[in-house]
């Protein structure tokens, strides 16, 4: 209660209403797969695009396990499901090293050997290196630095500098009276007492001052990929711009300041033995002119020192240096132990993968794991996506069928398969390839993760998500006809027809589950739906008092959520008395409830199931008869 003591009028706000209770996402998605590229034990991010997945996660080139060279089913599956109406995704990257355990960089050091499947510059430098963030083929990289040098600042006449910032990394170019070649760097000081420090230099036998700067281009190894520019970055690792970091040496630190960071930049750049920005820049001039080249005169290549304080423009090849990495692999192909994921032995470490990673994203309603069902491990990784989704109660599991599956196959698959939390699909989805532009087969749960998105956004997640156009498709695996589906439907196998001038649809909604009250998969994601908007929108009601106030409050705000519902079509019945009731008082709950501290609050919703079979019954009718 507020207090009141001194004599006055006190204005207070009151609510006169009870909670409201918003539905949940049911379009956000969870992927688990090998990839090009990318993180493996970081938390993922929520992607909107094919170009965002590319930028952190690679190209869609084929991924070679060893000897073995596969489709890159995940990149596939991630551009189905945009085309097919997909909105958000989150990408958790399975990978198994060539040797031992699934590792990063973190704690890694200059004298540390570069872990197995993670791209290295060649060039064998003892003070400079540059290595990709994460394993993977798609790290193979090139990265041009590429310096440049800013307009003269030192206005002689006047001797002062305009421009300057503390510790940018300058070449000062001497008066004409200096011999040839005396160009020299120096990491620019500004002390209150002192003024501006140029490495001891003396302003007064200076011609100009040019501020170098550096500016960063990474090429994938996928030509179809744009290039990363990071421009006009500083040099010296001290270097400050609006009160953040901006050198080199920072931008592509081994830690970063945020798991954003973390994500997307690609390389680290590490130093040894380069004390600050000059002796970078000195490093860079010898690793592009050599350690004794001469100054150079015309008509030979003018060394780097030398382009940098040239009045006349020079080409940015000529003032760039390569580093070209290599080394980096796709490591072997993941099986049951890297879909699973670590994480769970130390409940304190931060490093998550694959479906343990997914496990601390509460947005995400659909799981699956594209192309793992072309492996040897196809039916236990199943049971892992199966464990997540039952594990996390608010999700459904989206299964493949294996390839080249024949009838009598999916039928012993989908025998050893029983959850209400699971869909299966068949057969495998023919596309044109982007990258050889031939036919090739893909599992369909990319396609299907994106009719969920885009039936739930034009729909609602109520509606069965079947007899729906397959985006992208060109053909079936396998061209199956009613007669075949008569077998397949009843088991829980859902399937993919062709109909003539309505192209290619799924044609089936069913879950795994030999309960037959939990039958279609539009009934176990609405219940999903609910579950988790009344989960989310009754926290509120915790450490409350536990009273007759309280039970209205709650049975009011589920009621009047439940009565939206049916409004939309939801829920069967003519009057919202039919479809639903909400209870919560002393009928609901024990003294040894209250006394527990528990409110027991009673739903129940009459759902609207699928019209799965629609039956016609035409009959002879005589034209005198009466009706």
């Amino acid at each position: 209660m507020p207090e009141y003591l001194a004599p006055g009028v006190y204005v207070e706000e009151v609510s006169f209403r009870s909670k409201s209770i918003e539905g949940v996402s049911t379009t956000t998605t969870g992927f688990v797969g090998a990839a090009r590229y990318g993180p493996t034990l970081l938390s993922p991010d929520v992607i909107t695009s094919l170009v965002e997945y590319e930028r952190i996660y690679g190209d869609r080139q084929k991924l070679q396990f060893g000897t073995d060279s596969i489709d890159n089913y995940l990149w596939h599956a991630v551009r189905a499901f945009f085309e097919n109406g997909g909105k958000r995704l989150y990408v958790a990257r399975a990978y198994r090293p060539t040797s031992g355990e699934i590792i990063s960089l973190a704690g890694h050091k200059y004298e540390d050997a570069v872990p197995p499947g993670f791209a290295r510059s060649t060039a064998g430098d003892a003070n400079l290196r540059v290595m990709a963030r994460f394993p993977g083929g798609g790290g193979n990289m090139r990265v041009r630095v590429t310096l440049q040098a800013g307009p003269n600042i030192y206005d002689s006449a006047s001797g002062t500098l305009n421009g300057l910032s503390h510790r940018d990394v300058v070449v000062l170019v001497p008066k004409a009276t200096s011999p040839p070649g005396s160009a020299s760097f120096a990491v620019a000081t500004w002390s209150p007492t002192t003024g501006w420090s140029l490495g001891g230099a003396v302003l007064g036998d200076l011609a100009s001052v040019r501020i170098i700067t550096a500016t960063v281009t990474i090429t994938p190894p996928d030509p179809n990929i744009p290039s990363f520019v990071y421009p006009d970055l500083a040099l010296d690792k001290d270097h400050r711009r609006n009160g953040a970091d901006d050198s080199l040496a920072t931008q592509f630190a081994l830690d970063q300041p945020s798991l954003g960071r973390a994500r997307s930049i690609p390389i680290v750049v590490e130093t040894k033995n380069l004390a600050d920005g000059a002796a970078i820049l000195s490093h860079f001039v010898t690793l592009k002119s050599g350690p004794s080249s001469p100054p150079s005169s015309p008509p030979g290549p003018k060394r780097l020192d030398e382009l940098l304080v040239q009045t006349t423009p020079s080409a940015d090849a000529d003032r760039s240096y390569d580093f070209m990495l290599d080394g980096g692999n796709d490591g072997l192909r993941p099986g049951v132990k890297e879909y699973e994921g670590v994480g769970a032995a130390d409940p304190t470490s931060k490093e998550k993968s694959a479906l343990k990673a997914l496990e601390d994203i509460d947005d995400i309603s659909i799981v699956a794991a594209p192309g793992s069902s072309a492996s040897s491990d196809a039916l236990a990784i199943a049971g892992k996506v199966i464990s997540h989704a039952q594990f996390m109660r608010y999700r459904i599991a989206v299964l493949d069928s294996m390839p080249k599956q024949s009838i009598a196959d999916v039928k012993d698959m989908k025998g050893k398969i029983d959850s209400t939390y699971a869909a299966l699909y068949y057969p495998w989805i023919t596309v044109v390839d982007p990258v050889t532009r031939v036919e090739i087969n893909l599992p369909p749960s990319g396609f299907v993760a994106g009719i969920y998105a885009r039936n739930d956004i034009n729909r609602g997640v109520f509606k069965a998500p079947a007899n729906e156009v397959v985006d992208g498709a060109v053909g079936l695996e396998t061209i199956l006809n009613k007669s075949q589906q008569d077998i397949l439907n009843p088991l829980g196998v859902n399937c993919f027809r062709f109909f003539e001038g309505r192209g290619y649809r799924l044609w089936g909604a069913r879950t795994t589950s030999s309960d037959p009250e939990w039958k279609y998969v539009n009934l176990r994601r609405y219940f999903a739906y609910l579950e988790h908007s009344i989960d989310k929108g009754t926290q509120w009601a915790v450490f409350e008092p536990n009273g007759e106030r309280l039970w209205a409050n709650v049975a009011t705000s589920i009621k009047d959520f439940l009565f939206n519902e049916w409004v939309n079509g939801a829920l069967l019945g003519d009057r919202a008395e039919k479809a639903y009731f909400v209870k919560c008082d002393r009928s609901t709950m024990t003294q040894n409830d209250l006394d527990n501290g528990r409110l027991v609050c009673l739903v129940g919703v009459a759902a609207l199931r699928p019209a799965e079979y629609v039956i016609i019954r035409i009959g002879q009718w005589t034209a005198d008869r009466k009706a």
